[in-house]
């Protein structure tokens, strides 16, 4: 029985669809990434030596790709970052941020920087700090919640539905 692009789409696309977002949850780059698959699939058919294995195959052929698309985010990511303190060194409501992120007890602090600032993975971070990698993400966790409250209590600002910080500077220090 030969297999081809239609069927595969016909069958799984939905599933990918799904699978995708679970792991990028970001609906046009499940797009792209699912496009992308697609592609691969339907130039690559003549690979797949048994149609048994088409999920697998298939299933394979989108978690290269979703890999693919978190290498290329984080090269970008780190340019971006750089972009983005070079406009906040400049930017009135990011007054107390150095101070927040100084302030923070070391081993949040360190986490904090070489994720979000250096742009590293959390991977890498554990590796560096020879600590396991959920306790890269709880420091992470906990430094986020501080620099939150922090935020919250100094300048007003609030987190809104979304999870986004929002408001207008209302801070002794700044004014």
């Amino acid at each position: 029985m030969k297999i081809d692009t239609i069927t595969i789409w016909n069958t799984y696309n939905s599933q990918l669809y799904f699978f995708i977002l679970k792991k990028v949850k970001n609906k046009d780059s499940v797009d792209e990434i699912l496009q992308n698959s697609f592609l691969k699939i339907h130039q690559n058919i003549e690979q797949l030596k048994n149609p048994e294995k088409v999920k697998a195959w298939t299933y394979q052929i989108v978690r290269n790709e979703i890999a693919n698309h978190f290498k290329d985010s984080t090269d970008t990511s780190i340019s971006l970052n750089q972009d983005l303190l070079k406009d906040a060194e400049n930017h009135p409501k990011f007054c107390c941020f150095d101070k927040f992120i100084a302030n923070l007890p070391l081993e949040y602090k360190e986490v904090i920087d070489m994720v979000f600032i250096k742009g590293k993975k959390q991977i890498e971070v554990a590796e560096l700090l020879k600590i396991s990698l959920p306790n890269v993400k709880a420091r992470i966790r906990r430094g986020k919640l501080i620099l939150k409250k922090n935020f919250n209590e100094c300048c007003k600002f609030e987190i809104n539905k979304e999870g986004k910080l929002v408001g207008e500077e209302n801070c002794a220090k700044c004014n």
